[in-house]
């Protein structure tokens, strides 16, 4: 590992079988991030449990630039190498959604278009007419607010559109109390 990582053990005698582990699975995270500036790890046995067998328990700081990443709760575990690999997965975790803000990566949501209830049918469905004059099919199930049953001819609303096999179809089709 090329950052800086620190190995405490509390409450226990130093092991270099673990510490190999540790390093082993620090040096996997900067496969996730290479901006890892520091990593702290922390294996310790608790002093008062209710549990009869001895427990291990693992803590990881990671710092990278503007924030600092941990495991958010101890891992604990009777076997020492399974509440490491526990930790690691949940600072790679958070690591990976780290990396993925950093390079801005976000769900691109479809643009919500604005129409007005053209024509309702008893049998649950009914016919949008969008702004440049198409019209989107939708039925009860598509409504979103405030329910099929209180829609009327002219209600504007906004809905996401899709092209269909038998035509455009509205999707999510919400009252928006404006008029279109």
């Amino acid at each position: 590992m090329k950052v800086a990582l620190q190995v405490t053990f509390r409450d226990m005698p130093r092991s270099d079988a673990v510490e190999a582990e540790i390093r082993r699975r620090a040096a996997k995270l900067e496969e996730f991030c290479d901006r890892i500036m520091s990593c702290r790890v922390t294996v310790e046995t608790p002093a008062a449990h209710k549990h009869q067998g001895k427990l291990f328990s693992v803590h990881i700081d990671v710092k990278v630039p503007g924030e600092e990443i941990a495991s958010t709760r101890r891992q604990e575990h009777e076997d020492v190498y399974v509440a490491i690999r526990d930790a690691f997965d949940a600072v790679r975790r958070r690591l990976e959604d780290y990396v993925r803000r950093s390079r801005g990566d976000t769900k691109h949501h479809e643009p919500l278009l604005r129409g007005r209830v053209a024509r309702l049918f008893g049998d649950g469905y009914g016919f949008i007419e969008d702004t440049e004059g198409n019209e989107y099919y939708f039925d009860r199930t598509c409504v979103a607010h405030p329910g099929f049953d209180k829609l009327a001819v002219g209600n504007a609303v906004d809905f996401l559109g899709e092209a269909a096999a038998q035509g455009l179809q509205a999707k999510r089709v919400s009252v928006t109390g404006q008029s279109a």
